[in-house]
């Protein structure tokens, strides 16, 4: 049995990534005001982090619309994959999910699709896509593949330290942070998407103490951590982050990665992810 995957650019997964491993990347749209952009299309991500840097217009997301999932989907169908299974940017930030779901449905009497949520985001979703195509490519079914996402999900921890709440309060995905708001807004948030929604995580006062805190947080879990990838929306400091991460974890493990469009369009400038998934 054969079995594609599918997925969204807020994977954050490199071209050669997907390229290697057989993985279809659907792009969700930036805009700035009125112009706009297919993520990795039409708009590099150095393109993307230049325009945030000079534009007037804060970067806005959209979900792609089902069918461009349609066309992907089809596609592979007709070239005589068994299965697609579609691993999708949370539901919890995202409409990408429901986008994806009604392409499935509309191919529904063409072959077998599965649409699956990661609850994650950017390195988070991108470390199960590539588990699933690795998986797809050693000949598991599209059941097995759905398993090995599904608890690979409630393993997959992420979180965030952002220099600034104001992509996300305009963006509209400030989810359960709203605490962090107001007067607050000057402080160094922490932030957990690990359940699929933005969570407030903690607070600090100086950009050295979130990086602490990250550290801290692999620390509390590094005899269980098999994969740790770090991302970063271009962080001048990412740097001082790894060789904290170094102590405390085998440095083959871990993956360093620029954040895309999609997430760094909320999350703002500077801004340093985890992620990471704990052994079963």
């Amino acid at each position: 049995m054969t079995v594609r995957i599918v997925t969204d650019s807020a994977c954050d997964l490199t071209p050669e990534e997907c390229s290697t491993h057989g993985i279809d990347v659907v792009p969700l749209s930036i805009s700035f005001g009125d112009q706009v952009f297919l993520d990795r299309d039409e708009l590099a991500v150095d393109d993307f982090y230049r325009r945030m840097a000079t534009s007037e217009d804060l970067p806005q997301t959209a979900a792609p619309a089902p069918g461009a999932f349609v066309e992907v989907f089809r596609q592979r169908l007709v070239e005589g994959y068994d299965a697609v299974v579609c691993i999708n940017l949370s539901s919890g930030v995202s409409a990408t999910m429901e986008s994806s779901e009604l392409a499935r449905r509309e191919v529904a009497d063409e072959g077998d699709v599965r649409i699956v949520d990661s609850r994650s985001v950017t390195a988070g979703l991108g470390t199960m896509v590539l588990a699933a195509a690795r998986a797809a490519s050693n000949g598991a079914s599209a059941d097995e593949v759905v398993a090995l996402v599904e608890d690979l999900r409630g393993r997959t921890r992420v979180y965030g330290a952002i220099d600034t709440l104001e992509n996300l309060k305009k963006g509209g995905r400030i989810g359960n942070a709203q605490a962090l708001l107001g007067s607050m807004l000057s402080i160094k948030p922490l932030i957990d998407i690990s359940t699929g929604v933005v969570e407030e995580a903690g607070r600090q006062r100086t950009r050295r103490k979130s990086l602490v805190w990250l550290r801290d947080k692999v620390a509390e879990h590094a005899d269980e951590i098999e994969s740790l990838s770090v991302m970063h929306a271009q962080a001048d400091d990412i740097e001082d982050l790894t060789s904290m991460l170094g102590d405390l974890i085998d440095p083959t493990i871990i993956r360093v990665g620029v954040i895309g469009p999609v997430v760094a369009s909320h999350g703002g400038p500077g801004v340093i992810g985890l992620c990471f998934t704990l052994s079963g």
